[in-house]
């Protein structure tokens, strides 16, 4: 699908490591070459020609997201360093300052440390209690055990839309509802979610939402958070400086400017931005829908492979993302990717920053292939040839 956009793929590499970063379309790189060798100045700083288009560009990047996540306000919309950044700012910005000693949050012990970490130190500062929602026999959330874990005291529930690891798909609908019906808000982890399937905020009914740039064909650099409008306009800013304020004389006299502008200090990652309006207008003149599709039929058809290998361990082999979590019996996970790198086959492997997985499947260390639009039936068989003789990658893995 779309193969020829992507250079980097001239170097017969079999990139299989989406879930961390995803390759660059030539739109992107020449959005953001034109950026810089073309009109390179800053964004409403200027008032000259090169500024004012910099201006044009840069907001009507936030309209190209705003109407990709169907959000009701472009002012919803707000430009971070990334996911990680956007889920810290809804924490220390918003929930720091509206929760208290005692109420509770809901994650799972399947999250990204970027979800976990900042939950902990909100802990610690305010004495929230932060609990485990229990997974099923498929280590999925459900709507049942969420229920189960839900009291008087639980005031946000945080989870990742498709988690790093299983790739699971949460059912964030179902969730919101239940949420939204305890008077309990929701923040999801869309870092997964955002570049691989349809995501409407206003039907799923999302408070707030964070997600990267570079996860989705775009530089690295830039995340997004979005949020209710009325939520984000009670965000306090995490970071001061220029650009986001109207004036300040003295202590007593600091006036800021309105959303989004509030929460974007300083200069911004303008080619960042940028390239993520031409990645999101990439993906669009494929469809969302295509590339869901193309990744579940290639997760079925490397599922369907690997699991006849005996000495293969699949850990999600269940789940409908493009998400491949598994281990080689017997050899460490990051042999097998330095194996596989011999044959210009990059994966991940290790704990990927959800240390608390452990206790979920078992193990701290794994190997994970993650799918895109631009992977092929030619590619799974490659990495299916590899690791189907043990003895094989005994012998070159050193």
């Amino acid at each position: 699908m779309n193969r020829n956009d992507f250079e980097i793929l001239n170097n017969n590499l079999i990139y299989l490591d989406n879930g961390a970063t995803t390759l660059k379309p030539k739109v992107v790189v020449n959005s953001i070459n034109n950026y810089l060798t073309k009109y390179s100045a800053n964004a409403h700083r200027g008032d000259y020609d090169i500024s004012f288009k910099v201006d044009t560009l840069y907001e009507g990047a936030r309209d190209t997201v705003k109407e990709f996540l169907n959000a009701s306000r472009r002012e919803e919309i707000v430009f971070t360093s990334g996911a990680t950044a956007s889920i810290n700012m809804i924490v220390d910005g918003y929930f720091k300052n509206t929760l208290k000693k005692g109420d509770e949050v809901l994650i799972t012990k399947v999250e990204h440390a970027s979800n976990v970490l900042p939950w902990f130190r909100l802990s610690k500062e305010l004495g929230i209690v932060v609990k485990y929602i229990e997974l099923d026999s498929n280590n999925e959330v459900t709507i049942d055990n969420l229920k189960k874990s839900i009291t008087p005291n639980t005031k946000v529930i945080s989870l990742a839309h498709i988690t790093n690891t299983l790739g699971d798909i949460r059912p964030i609908k179902e969730i919101t509802k239940l949420a939204h019906e305890n008077n309990i808000l929701v923040v999801v982890d869309g870092a997964q979610s955002v570049p691989h399937i349809k995501i409407d905020v206003k039907d799923l009914d999302i408070d707030f939402l964070a997600f990267s740039a570079h996860k989705m064909l775009a530089t690295t650099g830039l995340g997004i958070l979005y949020g209710k409008y009325d939520l984000l306009n009670n965000l306090k800013p995490t970071f001061l400086g220029g650009g986001m304020n109207e004036s300040f004389d003295d202590v007593d006299k600091v006036f800021l400017k309105e959303l989004p502008t509030r929460l974007e200090a300083g200069t911004q990652s303008i080619e960042a931005v940028l390239s993520l309006d031409a990645a999101i207008k990439y993906i669009n003149s494929i469809g969302i829908d295509n590339i869901t599709k193309h990744e579940q039929d290639l997760k079925e058809y490397a599922i369907n492979k690997l699991k006849s290998i005996p000495h293969i361990k699949l850990y999600n082999k269940n789940t409908t993302s493009g998400i491949i979590l598994f281990n080689v019996e017997g050899i460490f996970s990051q042999d097998v990717a330095y194996y596989l790198n011999k044959y210009n086959i990059c994966i991940r492997a290790g704990n990927h920053c959800a240390k608390l997985l452990k206790d979920v499947i078992n193990t701290n260390q794994t190997c994970r292939a993650s799918l895109y639009l631009y992977n092929t039936h030619e590619e799974i068989d490659k990495l299916v040839e590899l690791l189907s003789d043990k003895e094989r990658i005994l012998k070159e893995m050193i």
